[in-house]
């Protein structure tokens, strides 16, 4: 386990790109992704963990190519919920290992999977085991198999729940089915199991807690039913405090009480235990930058709107949360227009659609703001632009720009 604290990002090198972006006639709306950040968050996050695990990006939080590409050199793989990310992931990387996971599978992105070598499959029902077994019999091709197993009872608090009666996963009852086809089967491989039960931590001791449920439960099955455990996956899960950007889930002191839980369990011994992050990866990495384009009161709540909005950055109204962020000054006045500003009030952002939850923010107290400002939303890199209807009413996407320390 890594010691030492982890530097946040140069929150400035955002607000330096705000400038930048200003020197155009068009408003600013963009992405900006410092890379260098990204591949130091990964690289803090993978020695932080306990000794022989591994590290997985999961794409679907920033599927961006550079994004993937800088962080080929970093994490131990990618996991991927779609025949579309296996194909992103292959494009930054022919050989890189990849997990496959996620509901509804397809049979053609099964046997496009297995064309292309993908690793590890995370099974979510009998039937989907047995449509892998058919397509490795089709293609000769062996792959490894995870069961993805839905647990339900004592989960700890998180901003998203998957176990229960959700569509995820094999429920307990149902898993000596599946243990007896896997026996049966040629071409699907079974080595373990795999859990994702919640999303977005924040308790570093409770998610530890967790993963050493994990661990019993594995320990347990793979005992009962004859199995020769080699890999967990224990998910992701590891949160980021949007109403506190400056916090962060401590790894370090998740790894430091799993070290032990792993200790007081000699039958773990060998086993490769994988996490799955993705938002804890890139959260940090990314900025929404976008210009004030008007001013306005009504019925007594002051309102921004910006160029952008949800369709861009659909997090905060996911989420229901006032998403964090800074006012950025610019001096940069647009030829011809005028810049009505407010002082010392409480400010809703929103955006340019025909909707009344285009909200990024509610209620934000600031002591000044202009039309022609810019408005910086740190911590936009994961589960932004990747989950948003980009082409809602149809208005132009933001540019996105790319910030890495010099080589």
């Amino acid at each position: 386990m890594a010691s030492g604290m982890h530097q946040g990002p140069d929150l400035g090198r955002f607000e330096e790109s705000a400038h930048a972006l200003a020197s155009a006639a068009r408003p600013v709306c963009a992405y900006v992704y410092d890379l260098a950040h990204l591949r130091r968050q990964a690289e803090y996050a993978r020695r932080s963990l306990p000794p022989g695990s591994r590290l997985l990006y999961a794409v679907k939080a920033n599927a961006e190519a550079a994004v993937l590409q800088a962080l080929v050199p970093v994490v131990d793989g990618f996991e991927v919920a779609s025949g579309g990310e296996i194909e992103r992931v292959r494009k930054a990387s022919a050989d890189a290992p990849i997990a496959f996971g996620g509901p509804g599978k397809t049979e053609a992105e099964l046997a496009r999977a297995l064309e292309q070598g993908v690793e590890v499959v995370h099974v979510e029902s009998v039937n989907e085991l047995a449509r892998l077994e058919e397509a490795g019999r089709r293609q000769r091709r062996r792959v490894e198999v995870l069961l993805r197993v839905n647990l339900s009872e004592g989960l700890p608090g998180a901003t998203l729940t998957m176990g229960g009666p959700t569509q995820f996963g094999i429920e307990e009852a149902q898993l000596p089915a599946a243990v007896d086809l896997a026996r049966q089967c040629r071409w699907a491989s079974l080595r373990g199991f795999h859990f994702h039960l919640l999303s977005n931590q924040l308790d570093p001791l409770a998610h530890a807690g967790l993963v050493a449920r994990y661990l019993d439960h594995s320990l347990a099955w793979a005992s009962e039913h004859g199995i020769p455990l080699s890999m967990i996956n224990a998910g992701g899960g590891f949160g980021v405090d949007y109403a506190h950007p400056g916090r962060q889930f401590d790894v370090a002191l998740f790894a430091g009480r799993l070290e032990a839980e792993l200790a007081n369990r000699p039958g773990a011994r060998g086993v490769t235990l994988v996490f799955e992050c993705g938002r804890f990866l890139a959260a940090s990495a990314g900025a929404y930058v976008v210009e004030v384009i008007d001013l306005k009161v009504n019925h007594g709540r002051h309102f921004a709107i910006v160029r952008g909005g949800t369709h861009h950055f659909r997090l905060p109204a996911s989420w229901g949360h006032s998403h964090p962020f800074r006012v950025v000054a610019l001096d940069e006045r647009r030829p011809g227009s005028s810049r009505p500003e407010f002082h010392d009030c409480l400010l809703t952002v929103a955006g340019q659609l025909c909707s009344p939850k285009d909200v990024l923010a509610r209620d934000v107290a600031v002591e000044r703001v202009r039309v022609g400002d810019v408005l910086v939303f740190d911590h936009a890199g994961a589960y932004g632009w990747s989950i948003s209807h980009h082409d809602f009413l149809s208005h132009p996407h933001p540019d996105v720009v790319l910030l890495d320390d010099p080589e």
